[in-house]
């Protein structure tokens, strides 16, 4: 197939911006020629691996509680954002745009020029099938008819939510100049939407034909090794949330209670300073940063919060994973990880020393749990989600239709 001009949009943090660029990645190892629009701090890195660079509009939406200028609403922010792509879009004429769930700049712009356009879900996907909890409080699937029921009424609020929405989003396509949709969801391409995680985490269904479950796309910067901790016992590495947990909490709790037990204990404080000294204890090595795709092949057990970065970069390791949820869509992520029998849930409430240590001892010595992860991680390298998700983006380029979109899929997976 000849070079397709691509423009990919990710204009989030990186559990949106690093997916974008392993699919980035895939594209360009296909012969494409690809433009990564994002935050400027990515520049380097995307650049590196041989992308073309096209700095995001940045714009403050939430406060902060800092000086300067009041946020902008988030629908404000997407038209001045959309304002701002479209020269952009009408200088590289891209033959398809793929923007991140959150960016809705890149597909409006795509649709005001008439160009086909996909949507990557870096994450599970955030409209669970019928009868499910609702998305993001961490409940379990229902096992009977009844619980079906009673969450097809508890979401009924959830349903308001999402018609206000499209409200809201009609408002900014007339604004633009664009159609109002009947639909909710309307920041999702219903030409091509890809779900970056494992299909062993989403909940059964009848996919619509035009979104593809692809697995986790998975990139991070380049970073050198660190020494492990030195002796035989099981590797158990404490990756806490870049974002989350300012007091490290999840990292004192971890660090005490395998103070004594018989493994080695790897932890990073993430390049977010301690506020006072870490109770480092002899079986322990904490460093400054570290890089998953280097230390989690060596790792029997990974404690998270569960962002679906680090989850998903420990499962295709084969790593048994601890998760202790905080906020956003962790809770979701630590449901579905137990419903796949790849590790362990430990509420937030109960993130302390003792139960900590229980969990990683059942992880540790629970064979289906281990399995699973082994099962998961030979899937990832079976399946190839980079590869597999370039080349459905490579086929609507050439306006294939969803079937042969489904079919190209199957194909670069067998």
């Amino acid at each position: 197939m000849s070079a397709r001009r691509v423009l990919l949009g990710a204009f989030g943090d990186p559990g949106h911006a690093f997916p974008m660029i392993a699919l980035g990645r895939g594209l360009a190892a296909r012969g494409h020629d690809v433009t990564l629009q994002t935050w400027t701090r990515w520049r380097e890195p995307v650049e590196a691996e041989g992308l073309r660079f096209a700095p995001a509009p940045e714009y403050h939406v939430f406060p902060n509680g800092g000086p300067g200028a009041p946020p902008l609403d988030f629908y404000e922010a997407v038209v001045h954002a959309t304002r701002d792509t479209l020269p952009l879009v009408r200088e590289l004429e891209p033959e398809v745009v793929v923007a991140d769930i959150l960016t809705l700049a890149p597909a409006l712009a795509a649709e005001l020029q008439g160009i086909p356009w996909a949507t990557l879900i870096p994450h599970v996907h955030p409209q669970p099938p019928d009868g499910s909890p609702i998305y993001s409080i961490g409940a379990r699937l229902p096992r009977s008819a009844l619980g079906r029921a009673f969450w097809r009424r508890a979401t009924r609020p959830v349903e308001h939510g999402l018609e206000r929405g499209r409200r809201d989003l009609n408002a900014v396509r007339a604004r633009l100049g664009l159609p109002p949709l009947a639909h909710v969801h309307g920041g999702t391409s219903r030409e091509l939407a890809l779900v970056g995680t494992f299909p062993q985490l989403e909940y059964p269904r009848v996919w619509p034909a035009h979104t593809h479950v692809v697995g986790p796309l998975i990139w991070e910067p380049p970073t050198e090794d660190v020494e492990l901790p030195p002796g035989d016992d099981p590797l158990v590495l404490i990756a806490p949330s870049t974002a989350q947990d300012p007091e490290h909490r999840l990292l004192r709790a971890a660090l005490r209670g395998l103070a004594d037990a018989p493994v080695r204990v790897l932890a990073t404080w993430n390049r977010r300073l301690p506020p006072a000294p870490l109770p480092v204890p002899a079986n322990a090595r904490v460093v400054e940063w570290l890089s998953y795709a280097r230390t989690m092949p060596l790792c029997d057990v990974v404690v998270c919060h569960a962002g679906h970065g680090t989850l998903a970069r420990a499962l295709s390791c084969g790593c048994a994973v601890v998760a202790c949820p905080v906020l956003g869509d962790m809770s979701e992520n630590a449901a579905r990880l137990d419903w796949a029998g790849a590790g362990v849930r430990l509420p937030r409430r109960f993130i302390a020393p003792r139960p900590l240590r229980l969990a990683v001892e059942r992880a540790l010595a629970d064979p289906a749990i281990r399995a699973s992860a082994r099962e998961l991680a030979a899937w990832w390298v079976l399946h190839d989600p980079a590869d597999t998700a370039a080349g459905l983006v490579e086929a609507l380029g050439v306006g294939l239709e969803p079937t042969t979109l489904r079919l190209t899929a199957e194909c670069s997976a067998d």
